[in-house]
């Protein structure tokens, strides 16, 4: 008998005296899905992102560069490290307050402990669990960016929040040939120590502003 033979006779051994049958199961839940960037998806994504601790900005499309230098105001960044890929107009906004370094200026785990903050474009947010998902393009930069620097701006357009897990997966899956490290964000980074006392920052930001740019510029 081979190993996986004798742990699937032990499973069925213990389970064996368990009789489930459709009807026992009682309905189905169903999951009402809503179209990505829609009203009520936008609402429960920013409603879980804020429970998480983040700090949830709303703009139009033009806002959205003064949103990221106010950030960065508001949390006192002197310094700011942007992936190659960032929205220039994004860039000439932040180096009205701040040094605005790019990826090679900050390019060890020393360097980027030294900078303020980090401001970035997404992939994918989730309305239910509040998550936003960095697959590393262009404008979002190598994950040690977001990793390091205290504060963490990241972007977001109402047309990548999806309502759930599922939906943002089918959107994430690449490629043969493209194939990426994904990155997983749910609030700033946080911990509880043996006291369950929570503690920020040990692995991550301890600030996370979140831009999400929905409708149109009046």
């Amino acid at each position: 008998m081979s190993a996986r033979d004798e742990i699937l006779a032990r499973v069925r051994g213990a389970t064996s005296d368990v009789v489930t049958t459709p009807d026992d199961r009682g309905p189905v839940p169903v999951v009402e899905e809503t179209s990505p960037g829609g009203p009520e998806t936008l609402e429960l994504f920013a409603e879980n992102v804020a429970d998480y601790r983040a700090q949830v900005v709303r703009v139009g499309p033009s806002g959205v560069a003064g949103a990221v230098a106010d950030a960065l105001r508001e949390h006192g960044c002197s310094t700011v490290v942007v992936p190659r890929g960032l929205d220039h107009s994004w860039r000439r906004a932040l180096e009205d307050v701040a040094t605005v370094l790019s990826e090679t200026e900050a390019a060890t785990h020393h360097e980027l402990d030294a900078v303020d903050a980090v401001v970035t474009a997404s992939a994918v947010g989730i309305a239910t669990t509040g998550t936003i998902v960095l697959d590393h393009a262009a404008d979002q930069g190598r994950r040690q960016l977001t990793l390091v620097p205290d504060t963490h701006v990241c972007v977001i357009r109402a047309d990548q929040v999806v309502h759930d897990v599922p939906e943002s997966v089918a959107r994430l899956r690449p490629g043969p040939d493209g194939a990426r490290p994904l990155t997983w964000i749910s609030g700033p980074s946080a911990t509880s120590d043996i006291e369950l006392e929570r503690v920020e920052g040990v692995h991550g930001p301890r600030t996370l502003v979140v831009v999400l740019v929905a409708g149109a510029d009046s």
